[in-house]
């Protein structure tokens, strides 16, 4: 829908600009072509049928990522400021052929499945040599950039390298000391000159909390998980329901709300630490070795 700023009207308590429509329809996010493709992986590890329609599109939405997958977009986050080669619209790429391989492997189909892991596997060693600060131990928002954000948290969630791998490890680290507030509110992103289109700062965004609360539950580290998953669960109104975001100097919801995103967020949560195996296990596919991934230190 075409987008409009109507100059006339303030916004809640001043919230200007207000806007109809919304611009992000003109956008390119690589990501969510990726979600598509492991909504189907996932549907059928939960034992449904792929229906005839999901296996004509797959294809389409495959050779279209094959061409696309190297271009600047968006990514998750809409931003207003240029596209940029962010980090977490390629592992979505990656998620894409990844899940692609397997299902056709599965199938018998090896010469498919080795088309589509070779894609995979050049985005992999794109992503480690391009998306992983070495003087920051940390992967960043996008190649070339010293930022942080949030969706990195996403990397061992997705299956893209494990947990233990340093280079997560160093993320994780680095993530919170910098996007997380009071230990329990994580930021999107770095929001002093994000180069987002938008005004610096903003409440934490509550879906990224949860991501976290998942990584430290794949760390071994329960009761850390266990404590911000409980605090992030006291910050439910009345009838249990969570906006999009949160401002930890208020107190106050901010955002579209009710938020589906920060639900799902506590659900696959809430099943991570109630459940042998959660959300995040079952979602990542069974690794495969990389020739780019790195233990952590002291493991053998």
């Amino acid at each position: 829908m075409p987008e409009l700023i109507i100059p006339w009207l303030a916004g809640y308590e001043n919230s200007a600009p207000v806007r109809i429509g919304n611009a992000a329809y003109q956008q390119l996010q690589i990501d969510v072509l990726g979600e598509v493709i492991d909504a189907m992986a996932q549907a059928r590890k939960g034992g449904m049928e792929i229906t005839e329609r999901a296996r004509a599109l797959r294809p389409i939405v495959l050779e279209y990522l094959s061409k696309v997958w190297r271009e600047l977009d968006e990514g998750i986050w809409e931003v207003r400021g240029g596209r940029q080669h962010f980090v977490h619209s390629k592992v979505m790429a990656w998620v894409a052929f990844d899940r692609a391989a397997n299902g056709f492997a599965a199938d018998g189909s090896n010469e498919s499945a080795q088309h589509w892991r070779k894609i995979a596997d050049e985005i992999h060693a794109d992503v480690c040599e391009r998306g992983f600060d070495h003087e920051l131990n940390a992967f960043v928002q996008a190649y070339g950039s010293k930022r942080l954000d949030a969706s990195l948290l996403l990397i061992p969630l997705v299956g893209f390298l494990p947990v233990t791998d340093r280079r997560v490890q160093g993320t994780l680290r680095a993530i919170e000391d910098r996007l997380l507030i009071d230990g329990e509110f994580v930021l999107r992103y770095e929001t002093e000159n994000p180069g987002d289109g938008f005004p610096p700062g903003e409440g934490a965004f509550l879906a990224c909390s949860f991501w976290l609360v998942d990584n430290y539950v794949l760390q071994g580290r329960y009761a850390e998980a266990r404590r911000l998953f409980d605090r992030l669960l006291s910050r439910c109104n009345d009838v249990g329901l969570l906006a999009e975001e949160f401002d930890p100097l208020t107190g106050r919801m901010l955002g579209n709300f009710p938020q589906a995103y920060s639900h799902v967020g506590l659900i696959n949560s809430a099943l991570a630490l109630s459940r042998e195996m959660g959300p995040a296990e079952e979602r990542a596919e069974p690794q495969r070795p990389h020739a780019t991934a790195e233990p952590a230190f002291g493991a053998e």
